[in-house]
Parts: structure tokens; sequence; C-alpha cells
């Protein structure tokens, strides 16, 4: 990489003139928000008349005759949709020779063969190229059309405020201004330009380039170091196959999930590996004591494979492979927000007795959320380890002989959720298992404390005893989302406004023969809830 420092000063017209340039697939997609894009039209705004202004380092590498760009992207582009709405101000304003010029110094070459117009700037996702060409080819940004949330409507969304902006530069000269503009960027602007000479070390250059700065996400890496290992005629598929697969997972506006999945899947073929290690194991970096990375081509082939049911595991409303059971222990399983035994999940629905292994797995589950806790690292180590075993041996059993030693017994579940504090998730998966005496229960009501804690007007409780707020024994499910707010004034509120909306399965009168509600009603209750939910889970 000492190569970089003999880069070379270079106009940006005189760059974008005298070639064509590819984003590729291993790329970061277009990213820039409207700060961005904001200081990056203050920079040239305030330099426009003093002159020279440096736009940073670019590093491209050659295909075909085609520049790739590793180094850049966000301000090339950002430069061509500045380039873009200079070109149709010009055309509004019948300067036509030199809205030719702009176009043919920045956004379109003649390919001398064909006659026709090439896009100097193209991308490798065709739906992102679409909108950047349309923006080309109209002037207009088709920003309504899209998702808040796509690199498409960023693009849109930047060349509408270059547009707007300038717009209101030119108001007051707009013939001077023009010109002035035109001059600047094709003349004044300069890039700092390395041609790395091994095209076929792009995919490298562009991991070291990047984790000098903003940190590359794990999903970038893995994309980068993916596609780098599968020949060019073979790239074009994969980063539509690794497209397809990290779309679905796009919603929580970042790529955890994402990368959450792939890490579940090698934990399946590989055993436990550490989140801050994924990309090291799978690029083979990082050797880990027995364990071997899958190859590439086998882990887009694991990936593939076991999306659907995974998606079932986030999702059981989603169609897909899952068996009735399956489907209601992952409902089961996401009330109680429990995501570390999904390898355990993908590793059972391979094996001949699915039913009882996710029985095992989610009885085990449930005491260990009552009794202790699931989230030590050591604990996600032995389930991840646990769903190796059950892959590699094809029996649902082996979890007894790996695990057994987590569970605990009844009369310690008991105890535990009897006078227990928990949230409002496991209160209410607890509650409705016990009413309706099942492992995997309909959600059925909503979960409402009797005695509200910050309720400063009810009697019978002192502060000592705030504790007792959040235990199994001072719940109840009823139908009304919203707790009206007579129910918080005290007893007799709540029995009048609430308890009337209890579910049909609720034992009312257990509360109505209740002549005031206090600690020792709360205790009783726990004490016969937990017994009940002990019938359920033993």
């Amino acid at each position: 990489m000492s190569g970089l420092l003999n880069a070379s000063a270079t106009q940006a017209g005189a760059l974008v003139s005298n070639n064509r340039f590819e984003v590729p697939q291993f790329q970061r997609e277009y990213s820039w928000e409207d700060d961005q894009v904001s200081e990056f039209w203050s920079d040239l705004r305030n330099n426009l008349e003093t002159g020279e202004y440096f736009l940073g380092l670019v590093i491209l590498t050659e295909e075909n005759g085609i520049k790739q760009v590793v180094d850049g992207q966000q301000r090339l582009v950002t430069l061509t949709l500045l380039a873009t709405a200079l070109q149709y101000e010009a055309m509004a304003l019948g300067r036509k020779a030199l809205a030719l010029r702009i176009e043919a110094d920045f956004m379109k070459s003649v390919n001398y063969e064909t006659d026709e117009k090439e896009p100097r700037v193209f991308l490798s996702d065709p739906d992102d190229n679409k909108t950047l060409q349309v923006i080309l080819n109209t002037g207009e940004g088709p920003a309504d059309e899209l998702l808040d949330d796509s690199v498409s409507f960023r693009i849109a969304r930047s060349y509408n405020f270059l547009r707007s902006k300038l717009k209101e530069d030119l108001k007051a000269d707009p013939f001077r201004r023009l010109g002035k503009w035109t001059e600047f960027i094709t003349d004044q602007l300069y890039f700092a330009v390395f041609i790395h000479p091994d095209a076929a070390s792009a995919y490298q250059v562009f991991e070291v380039v990047n984790t000098r700065g903003r940190e590359l996400t794990t999903a970038d890496l893995l994309k980068n170091y993916l596609l780098s290992q599968f020949p060019n005629s073979e790239r074009a598929e994969r980063y539509e196959q690794w497209r397809n697969l990290a779309k679905p997972f796009s919603q929580d506006g970042s790529n955890s999930t994402f990368v959450q999945f792939i890490r579940h899947v090698v934990t399946v073929h590989s055993g436990h590996v550490l989140p801050k290690d994924l990309f090291n194991f799978l690029a083979n970096r990082r050797g880990q004591s027995g364990k071997t990375p899958p190859s590439p081509p086998e882990l887009m082939a694991m990936l593939e494979e076991r999306f659907p049911i995974y998606r079932q595991m986030m999702d059981p409303t989603s169609s897909g492979p899952a068996e009735p059971h399956q489907l209601r222990v992952f409902a089961a399983l996401n009330s109680l927000n429990i995501i570390t035994v999904r390898p355990i999940l993908l590793a059972l629905h391979d094996v001949d007795q699915t039913h009882q292994g996710l029985d095992y797995l989610l009885r085990l589950v449930v005491r260990r959320v009552v009794v202790g806790n699931l989230g030590t690292g050591n604990i996600e180590r032995r389930f991840s380890e646990a769903a190796r075993k059950v892959s590699e041996t094809g029996e649902w059993n082996i979890l007894h002989r790996e695990l057994s030693d987590l569970d605990h017994t009844r009369d310690e579940f008991i105890e535990q959720l009897r006078k227990r504090s928990f949230n409002k998730n496991i209160l209410g998966f607890m509650r409705q298992s016990a009413i309706l005496h099942s492992m995997t229960p309909e959600p059925k009501g909503v979960l409402h404390f009797v005695w509200p804690r910050n309720a400063g007007t009810w009697t019978g409780f002192s502060d000592e005893d705030g504790y007792w707020a959040s235990t199994l024994g001072n719940t109840i499910l009823a139908e009304e989302r919203t707790r009206p707010k007579e129910a918080s004034i005290n007893w007799n509120g709540f029995k009048e406004h609430l308890l009337r909306k209890a579910i049909a399965e609720e034992n009312r009168p257990r509360f109505e023969r209740a002549g005031d509600w206090n600690v020792q009603q709360i205790e009783e209750l726990g004490r016969i809830m937990a017994e009940q939910a002990a019938d359920v889970w033993f």
C-alpha cells in the first residue's frame, strides 16, 4: 500500500471526461445522508470564488477499460449529481453549448463503435443504477416512488437537494454563475488519484482503505471477502444472491440481524464463533482451535438452505418449511425474546424427532429463564456447541447430555416464579402458559399489573413493598389494551374498570373474594400461579 503515497493530483474534469467508472459490488452502497451532502455543497460553494479545492483521494483499478472505484464512490457519485443539475439548468436557460460540454465531461461518453452515449458513472446494483441513470437522462429525481430506507432514495434525495441549492444560488446572476460553476468543477476541483496496478487485489485494497476511516460493518467485510473468492464470471450472480439474502433483514435499519443470521448458520456447521471474530474466522485469517470455516461456495449454499426456516424463526407468520409445532415454539421463544438458541433450532429442523427436541429445548429455556438467566457468554457457547453436535449426529437427545446441568428442579422453579420480579414479556408468557395449560400458548389478552407501583393513592403498600409490583402474583390478563385511568386509583377502581375486562380463563372470583389487595394477596396468588405453571413445565 506504500504506492498510495504516489497518487497524482488530477482535475475532476480531466479525470471524469477521460474515463468511465463502475462502482463494483464489493463497495458499500451510496450512503450519504443530508448532512454529508449539505457539507459537500457548502464546501464547494464556499470555495467557488477563491479557486482550487481538493476533494480527496480516489483509488481505482481497471478491468476491461472501465475504472473500478475502490474508494471515493460517495464523492464521485455526488459530483455527478451536481454536474447533472448544472447541465439541466444550463438547458433551461438556453445555454446549449455549455450543457453539451457538461454532459460530455461528466455525464456521457460516446462509444465510437456504436455511436451510442454511455454513462460515465454507473453502479453494479441494477435498481440503484436505474435510479442514477433516470436522473442523468431526465434531470428528475424519482424520490416519491422510492422507499425511504433504500439506496435509490438516498441518491434521488441527494440530487434533489443539490438541484434545489443550485437553483437558489443561480437566482442573482444565472448566466455568470452557470459559467463559474462549470469552470470550477471542471478545472478547479482536484482529486488525488491512485490507480492500483493489480485489479485482482481491489477487494483487499477496499478493505484496508475503508477500515482506516469509518469502520466497515461485518456485513460489508463479508460481502467484500466472499465476492473476491469467486471468479469474475460468477460475481454478478453471487452479488445478486447476496443481495437477495440480505434484503429481508434490512428492516431494522442496519446489517446486524443479517450478520446474526450468518453467525447462527455458521455455528451449526462450526460451533461457537464470537460476533467480533466472525469475519476473521470465515476469511480464515484467525484460526480457532479445531474449527474449519466453510468455503465461500459452501457458506452461500448453507445460507440459501437455512434462510426459509430462519425467516420463520424471526416471523412465525411467514411461509416456509416449518411444521405447526415448530412455529408455536418459535413464537414462544420470541415472546420471551430468546435468540441465542436459534442455532439449535436450525439443527433440530434436520433431525427425525424434531418435536421432542423442541419440547426439551423450550422446557430447558423457560426453566432457566425463571430460575437463572441466559445472558452469559458461557451459556451461549454451550448452546452453540450443542447445536453443532446435534447437526453432526442427527440426534436431538444430545441436548440432554450436553445441557442437563443447566436445568432446574420443580421446587426451584416454583420458589423463584412466585417471588421473583420479571419484565412484562416473561410475566405475560408465564401467566398465559399457566392459565391456558400450554407450553406454546396462543397470545391472549394484555398483561396488566393489579397494583401499579407508581399509583400513590393505593393503600396497604409501603415503599419497601415495591419489589412485589413486578411479580407474577400481581398480574392479570385483560382484553383491555390500555389501562383505564380509573383502574389505577385504588383496589375498587381496579375491580370496577379492569377486572371485569379480564379474559375468560382468568379466575375472577379469586380476585373478587379479596377484600383488599396487599403483599399477602400477591404472594398467595403468586404461589398458586407458580404451581400451575410448574404443572405445565415439569
